[in-house]
């Protein structure tokens, strides 16, 4: 699964103290930013509908009453001139009441 895949969760799993954590697996370059950004945005939507409507209850029972993280593993460096999309996403997931990370690679 991809982030061009706007309507799927790509990744669930849980941390040390069982937490869920639902990864963002973006392999896209930077060529062509605003597709790619746009691409994240739809993305980002789909994980907050997945949590917000309770769906990651149904097919993870051990969320309840879990701290869900939304997190992007990116395979390419973002460049400085979008890293105000991160800033603004960040906000939109904590806003909704989960919490939210980016990094190279894998989850941290």
């Amino acid at each position: 699964m991809t982030v061009e895949q706007h309507n799927t969760v790509d990744f669930v799993s849980f941390d040390r103290d069982k937490n869920p954590i639902l990864t963002i697996a973006d392999h896209m370059s930077w060529a062509a930013p605003k597709d790619h950004l746009w691409d994240l945005q739809e993305k980002l939507n789909a994980y907050l509908r997945f949590l917000e409507s309770g769906e990651i209850f149904q097919k993870f029972p051990d969320a309840h009453g879990r701290q869900a993280r939304i997190h992007i593993a990116l395979l390419h460096a973002i460049p400085p001139e979008n890293l105000w999309f991160f800033e603004k996403a960040e906000s939109a997931v904590e806003k909704a009441g989960f919490r939210f990370s980016f990094a190279l690679g894998p989850q941290p």
